[in-house]
């Protein structure tokens, strides 16, 4: 089979995506600070449209008990479907539309940021635009970045994207309890996951369900 790759110095406006990138790392750096300033740990939720991260987020706030101080950025391109559903569960919530874009940014970030109430929030969940490929190369400032992927997604997700999965800090598996029907083995999953990242948690979990939450909420360390 003949392989066709691309190499940077042939991919258009090399040096525009250059110094896009370098703009965002700078602003993705304030806003760390400032989310340092104010004692607040920030996480970037990361994952494919339907992988599960509004669900898990709200698993998250209903095992640790401190919703009230908590927000979270709901990232998607023109709806406030996942917004409205974590606001049910007390959190603050602010929503920011994309358009066309298929990935938040530092910009977008700060601009959240200066709109939020974060007087006593202590922690910040930022729900990225289902994607497993732009997300991974904006880093937005959080202190931790979490990848979801579920087992409704096949067997092959995570070697086919594995440069997002190189950036996480916790790799989360859910949806297991689909993965006989899906003809998926969760075992070569989480092995594909060790071959990418050896060295962060990998988490399989029912979002819905509850199982697994407590492991993430250990491997993020979070305080219930």
């Amino acid at each position: 089979m003949r392989i066709v790759k691309s190499r940077g110095s042939e991919i258009f406006d090399i040096e525009l995506e250059k110094d896009l990138l370098a703009k965002n790392r700078s602003l993705a750096k304030e806003n760390r600070e400032r989310l340092d300033r104010a004692n607040i740990l920030a996480i970037d939720i990361m994952g494919s449209i339907g992988s599960g991260k509004t669900s898990l987020i709200k698993a998250i706030l209903k095992r640790i008990g401190m919703s009230n101080s908590v927000a979270v950025i709901a990232g998607d391109l023109t709806t406030t479907i996942d917004a409205e559903r974590i606001e049910a569960e007390g959190a603050r919530v602010i929503q920011v539309n994309t358009g066309k874009e298929c990935h938040l940014d530092a910009n977008l970030i700060h601009k959240a940021l200066n709109r939020m109430e974060l007087d006593g929030v202590k922690l910040l969940f930022i729900e990225n635009v289902g994607n497993l490929i732009c997300p991974g190369e904006f880093p937005l400032g959080a202190h931790k970045r979490l990848v979801i992927t579920s087992v409704t997604e096949g067997p092959h997700t995570l070697m086919k994207h594995p440069y997002i999965f190189k950036e996480a800090d916790v790799i989360v598996l859910n949806k297991i309890d689909l993965a006989k029907a899906m003809k998926v083995n969760p075992s070569q999953l989480e092995r594909d996951a060790k071959k990418i990242n050896p060295h962060v948690p990998f988490v399989k979990t029912n979002a819905l369900s509850g199982m697994g939450i407590s492991k993430i909420i250990n491997a993020l360390r979070l305080k219930t």
